[in-house]
């Protein structure tokens, strides 16, 4: 059976890295970049074709593929007379692989439904050197035909790939888990901090708390820095890291509730970036609370 034809919009370090493999996969793929053309010719020297806009991109591919920093951009991209949803083949599927808002993501479903595609959310988890291996974590979810039709390409970049239910379920999965992550990064953090303010060895603090059940691959990346001085295990910028969370205290206010215990580390992150830590790692929130308790 031939494979389908692949538009990718987004050619970041992930978007990137998840090129390659549907390339090295044997799929014909067209791309569509933004100021960065690092990536993007990089795809072309390997085989890619470059489109001019969305909708041309569109027009010539079975699946669309977009993996973005935000709703906002995701939304630029579909929408308008030069956007995917213009140029959209009849029974073409969307997948939105970036972290955007469910109900930003529903809107956009709707619309494409009324243009004849499918649209699925695909929300990722891991590393760009996963996505070059295929071995992603991939949250989907949408309409289940278009979901059977689109796993066999999903399961070429992922290891893990999850069905979740309605369009939005797996955004709305994906930005629970990047909460509670986040919140336990700060968390070890500050711990890490306070060692510092009270004598105590963070080393010594991090094998006590390791060998209990706090014990978490978290933890482990935030001890890379604040104990090896090594910030890339957990290779996500703090200014990524406030966007998402700021998305999961949106959600929940848009379901009618206020989250308590995101709070804290969204103040933190958000303080952060907007002094001067926006693309240092999240494992560099130590220094963040470093500075703040020595201030």
């Amino acid at each position: 059976m031939s494979k389908p034809s692949i538009g990718f919009i987004g050619l970041g370090l992930m978007g990137g890295a998840m090129v390659s493999r549907l390339l090295d996969q044997g799929y014909s793929v067209t791309v569509l970049g933004n100021r960065d053309r690092t990536h993007l010719d990089a795809a072309i020297d390997q085989g890619a074709r470059e489109a001019q806009n969305a909708r041309e991109l569109a027009q010539v591919c079975d699946i669309v593929m977009l993996c973005m920093g935000t709703s906002e951009q995701v939304e630029g991209r579909m929408r308008g007379a030069d956007g995917v949803i213009a140029g959209l083949k009849p029974g073409a599927i969307v997948i939105d692989f970036g972290t955007s808002l469910p109900g930003s993501t529903r809107a956009l479903a709707k619309e494409v439904a009324a243009a004849g595609g499918s649209y699925l959310d695909a929300p990722l988890g891991r590393t760009p050197s996963h996505a070059l291996e295929g071995k992603l974590n991939i949250m989907t979810s949408g309409d289940k035909a278009a979901f059977d039709k689109a796993e066999p390409t999903l399961k070429d970049l992922g290891e893990n790939v999850f069905y979740l239910g309605p369009v939005g379920s797996g955004h709305t999965i994906k930005l629970i888990n990047n909460f509670f992550g986040m919140t336990v990064a700060n968390a070890m953090a500050e711990a890490f901090a306070i060692a510092d303010i009270t004598g105590v060895d963070r080393k010594q603090l991090y094998d006590v708390m390791a060998a209990g059940p706090l014990h978490s691959g978290m933890m482990d990346f935030v001890k890379a820095y604040g104990v090896e001085n090594d910030p890339n295990q957990l290779a996500f910028a703090i200014k990524n890291a406030a966007k998402d969370l700021g998305y999961y205290d949106r959600m929940a206010r848009e379901a009618g509730v206020s989250s308590v215990m995101s709070q804290g580390a969204l103040s933190a992150l958000k303080d952060a970036r907007d002094h001067g830590q926006a693309d240092d790692m999240v494992s560099q929130m130590v220094d963040y609370y470093v500075k703040r308790f020595n201030t």
